[in-house]
């Protein structure tokens, strides 16, 4: 019989780091508030972790990153404003993001590395497991790709990542995932984890993207992790050591991820997701699909 497992309520989101491929847009501007459409890529991280059951939110920061805290608290002097003017619709929005989620907030001083990052949250995470969501991955609400993350953790046990299959030209982009198949086809074994390999000694083309369920020995095997690539502290080789374990704290499982996904961390990708979640709205979509076909071909015929 299963084990019955503690239910998962935490989420931890890493956003310390200093974006600097969008400068000087970041300089006094944390990454995560660049704006998706009309909102900032954060707040759909803290949606989706809300969304998958998930109440409790530590957010990791560093300097300069107050205007997080910012937005996720209550704003009343606009609150009042936009009541007094009967701005119902609007009133309802800024409150969305104060109302979401209980947030937690704590500093990462030193910028050691995601899985630096990921120790921060031990104090506030405790011995139970836990999931970790990246702010540059945004995942598109229809596919619930945490929500199956959480059920393999539930059933299985250990840790679980999110892999998707990319050519094999683009994985040294991404810590790569060894696997083994499972009973389940969206469902594999992970035996071994390489981070950002030279393509031709990668062991797969899955690539490991940014949302892990994560068993709370992570934290005792950080502690034990030198610093690799970078020189900084990689989750990528603290979870390489729990997929060798079948006890205290392994294995490692990997679910097998082909919805839609917005890469926000590269520029290029940055403005496709806007373009595309732009399209999609009811409000902004038809009008916006409209000038988007005049524009392409006045582009292509010029």
């Amino acid at each position: 019989m299963t084990q019955a497992r503690p239910r998962i309520s935490k989420a931890v989101i890493p956003a310390a780091g200093l974006g600097t491929r969008f400068l000087p847009a970041t300089k006094a501007t944390p990454k995560e508030m660049l704006p998706v459409v009309d909102k900032p890529a954060i707040q759909y991280v803290v949606e989706e972790a809300v969304a998958a059951g998930l109440p409790d939110v530590l957010m990791v920061t560093g300097r300069n990153k107050r205007p997080l805290e910012d937005h996720f608290d209550r704003n009343y002097e606009l609150e009042e404003q936009l009541a007094r003017k009967g701005d119902e619709n609007k009133l309802a929005r800024v409150q969305e993001s104060s109302d979401l989620a209980t947030m937690h907030y704590v500093r990462q001083g030193d910028p050691k590395g995601l899985g630096h990052a990921v120790l921060c949250a031990e104090p506030h995470v405790g011995d139970q497991a836990f999931a970790v969501l990246l702010g540059d991955d945004l995942i598109d609400p229809r596919d619930p790709l945490l929500t199956r993350m959480i059920d393999v953790q539930q059933r299985l046990g250990g840790s679980v990542v999110a892999l998707i299959e990319v050519e094999p030209s683009q994985i040294h982009l991404y810590g790569c995932a060894a696997v083994k198949p499972t009973g389940e086809s969206d469902v594999v074994r992970v035996t071994d984890l390489v981070e950002k390999p030279d393509t031709e000694d990668a062991p797969s083309n899955y690539a490991v993207i940014g949302r892990y369920v994560l068993d709370p020995a992570i934290f005792s095997e950080l502690k034990q992790t030198q610093p690799g690539r970078g020189g900084e502290i990689q989750l990528t080789d603290a979870l390489r050591a729990l997929s060798q374990r079948e006890v205290e704290g392994g294995p490692v499982h990997g679910v097998l991820f082909s919805g839609r996904r917005y890469d926000t961390g590269d520029r290029a990708d940055y403005l496709r997701a806007i373009v595309r979640l732009a399209c999609e709205r009811e409000d902004l979509g038809p009008d916006f699909r409209s000038w988007l076909r005049t524009f392409v071909s006045e582009e292509m015929h010029s």
